[in-house]
């Protein structure tokens, strides 16, 4: 299934931290915090500005990027978890 995100939205897929810490703990999933970092995996055409021009979005496909902890909407995809956020959710590029 192919999934296009509309206007200034972004198809991001989470990237899950290792279960293991350091000190070779093993976190249960109840214990887990969300991810905060993921991998762009589309981006929508960008936000149309007043003129009737669109802005193009800073993020383009394959960029790995720090996003909101409880920001967006998850979604199923082929048995995968996404987020579709907004670019304004997007923090940072890593």
């Amino acid at each position: 299934m192919q999934v296009r995100p509309l206007g200034d939205r972004v198809l991001v897929k989470p990237i899950d931290e290792p279960e293991k810490k350091k000190g070779g703990i093993i976190i249960p999933d109840t214990a887990k915090e969300k991810p905060q970092q993921g991998v762009v995996i589309a981006v929508g055409k960008g936000r149309l500005l007043e003129s009737g021009e669109r802005a193009a979005l800073e993020v383009k496909k394959g960029d790995k990027v720090l996003f909101r902890k409880y920001s967006g909407t998850e979604i199923d995809i082929e048995d995968d978890k996404h987020l579709i956020l907004g670019e304004s959710d997007i923090l940072a590029t890593i």
